[in-house]
């Protein structure tokens, strides 16, 4: 805890001091943003910043599960490409059919999906050509 401002003594100076003895203790530099860059603060003022922030932490999103499965589906192509296997392209395509039919079987709240589920054997030739373009 600081000590109280003695009297006759200019508030700044009496600041300052602070500052300077607890910089020299090195009090600051146990900080956790220590050595690192300034957030920008170019962009526009945004009230609600801390909780976009504590959401980003959390790994929660602020969109809708209907815009989420959306976003999902069209993830799911770069999943299948970067796929080191069929076995990985099977999975990655289970698992997301599995979330279609859950959506198409219970609609979330909001505009209507237009999902339909991957055919997981159309997408495993696209799959294998892709990798091997000549059919070698």
């Amino acid at each position: 805890m600081t000590e109280r401002k003695p009297p006759g003594v200019s508030f700044e100076s009496f600041v300052d001091k602070q500052i300077r003895e607890a910089a020299e203790r090195g009090e600051f530099s146990r900080l956790s943003g220590f050595g690192k860059p300034l957030a920008d603060d170019t962009a526009p003022y945004d009230e609600l910043w801390w909780v976009k922030q504590k959401m980003h932490r959390e790994g929660m999103s602020a969109l809708p599960a209907g815009l989420l499965l959306r976003k999902e589906v069209e993830d799911t192509a770069a999943a299948v490409a970067a796929a080191a296997s069929e076995s990985q392209v099977r999975r990655i395509l289970g698992e997301i059919n599995t979330k279609i039919a859950e959506a198409l079987r219970r609609p979330p709240a909001g505009p209507p999906l237009h999902l339909t589920p991957f055919d997981v054997e159309a997408e495993l030739a696209r799959w294998r050509e892709a990798r091997d373009p000549k059919g070698a």
